[in-house]
């Protein structure tokens, strides 16, 4: 592993532990139906029943299908991940942020095969090569049951940002990401770039 893979890992977190061991989706699916605490567990990982999605020829266990960037007062930023050099084009064509401008972005992703346990999104960004203070961010998106025809995907919306303000700020900057879980697994892994303006 590289040093710039390494910096896309999730923080270590002294005395973390998972709240439940890592189980098959057999066994999760055959937890004790009389025990209303894990009833409510399984729920919360989306073991609700339905067709499962999962692509036999596919083996990802995670797929993440868009990224979108919301700001009050402009049209939503959508990213297809799913389609040829979408991962390229990132990197080529710049998103542009607004100083001070507040946004959002999500993920949307679908899940097979098994149980996703605790992904996390990782981004580190840069100004000239140089990481800017507090320029990584570890944001916890969750853990999740293979998506079926009750529920075909999943959308995780993070935290709420807000661009800086002012002409020292303004500029380009480049950014890692990944989406890692809590095995250290990357299932996927990518560089793009922003740039901060007076305007949209």
């Amino acid at each position: 592993m590289t040093a710039h893979d390494d910096e896309l890992l999730p923080e270590n977190t002294s005395g973390y532990k998972l709240s439940q061991p890592k189980q098959s989706l057999a066994e999760y699916q055959k937890m004790d139906e009389g025990d209303e605490s894990l009833q409510r567990y399984k729920q919360s990982l989306g073991l609700g029943g339905g067709k499962d999605l999962s692509d036999p020829n596919d083996p990802r266990v995670c797929i993440i299908q868009s990224l979108t960037m919301e700001s009050p007062g402009r049209p939503p930023v959508v990213i297809d991940l799913t389609a040829p050099g979408s991962l390229d084009n990132l990197k080529k064509n710049p998103f542009k942020i607004k100083e001070g401008a507040t946004f959002t972005m999500s993920a949307q992703f679908k899940v097979q095969h098994e149980i996703l346990s605790g992904l996390h999104y990782v981004q580190v960004i840069k100004r000239k090569g140089i990481r800017i203070p507090g320029g990584k961010t570890d944001e916890m998106i969750g853990s999740y049951a293979p998506n079926t025809d009750k529920q075909p995907v999943y959308t995780k919306k993070f935290q709420e940002e807000t661009a800086p303000s002012g002409w020292a700020v303004r500029g380009s900057y480049s950014v890692s990401s990944s989406f890692v879980d809590d095995d250290k697994k990357t299932h996927l892994q990518f560089d793009w770039a922003f740039e901060i303006d007076k305007d949209w």
